[in-house]
């Protein structure tokens, strides 16, 4: 796709790596609309882009979720990608963690993207994005993090199936899977504390690659041993 010109709806704006998203997108000359679930703070982003659709959603409602995208779209008059940029992470061993916080990591992490995605793959066009940040545990989940990492392998997979339906539409369909990134998002826990972790990698030097690989159809950005993200193409 072109990035130029693009209507982009990024869901979570407000946080570390959707804000490093959508001043990346907007960078390249893309039309940002915001959505997130706290009214002052999205204000606040907001400031930096006159003019840019904001909206509101609760990631434990997915009906919000699609109605931030029926707006945007009625208000700019369609779109061209919608990406998830949120979510939430808990720490702690499988019995420990409990019903309670599992239902809420499934319900952020899976549900609320995928209805962000169900109804936007009606109203994009051909050469469109939908995409998502699941990470590395999507394919090797962690000890104490049983939890969350089954939430994202969950999201990982429903984009693999939505891909292959949607081979026909010209609609791209982009997995993110960082590891660790220096955004503060392990200090925020629903429960448990993070064990000790190595430094965490660039959230600007990834988002750039997404941008990247949105513009190349690829499929998957993943971070490479070393630490730097790498965009790939795989085969049809």
């Amino acid at each position: 796709m072109n990035i130029n010109g693009a209507r982009v709806l990024v869901a979570g704006a407000t946080g570390v790596l959707g804000g490093a998203l959508t001043a990346e997108l907007a960078a390249r000359g893309a039309h940002p609309a915001l959505a997130g679930r706290d009214a002052t703070r999205l204000a606040q982003v907001a400031g930096a882009y006159p003019g840019a659709p904001t909206t509101l959603f609760d990631a434990y409602d997915p009906s919000s979720c699609a109605c931030a995208v029926h707006a945007v779209a009625a208000e700019m008059g369609g779109l061209d990608a919608v990406m998830t940029a949120f979510g939430a992470v808990g720490f702690g061993t499988s019995e420990e963690l409990g019903d309670a916080v599992a239902e809420h990591l499934m319900a952020v992490n899976f549900l609320a993207p995928a209805a962000f995605f169900r109804a936007a793959l009606p109203v994009l066009p051909p050469h469109s994005v939908i995409a998502a940040f699941t990470g590395v545990v999507a394919e090797r989940p962690q000890p104490r993090m049983a939890d969350y990492s089954a939430s994202k392998a969950a999201l990982s997979a429903w984009l693999a199936a939505a891909r292959r339906e949607a081979r026909g539409t010209g609609v791209q369909v982009l997995d993110v899977r960082p590891g660790h990134l220096d955004t503060g998002f392990a200090d925020r826990p629903v429960a448990g504390a993070a064990p000790p972790m190595p430094p965490g990698g660039d959230p600007g030097q990834l988002v750039e690659a997404v941008v990247d690989a949105m513009e190349t159809d690829a499929e998957l950005v993943r971070t490479a041993p070393g630490g730097a993200p790498v965009v790939e193409r795989r085969d049809r």
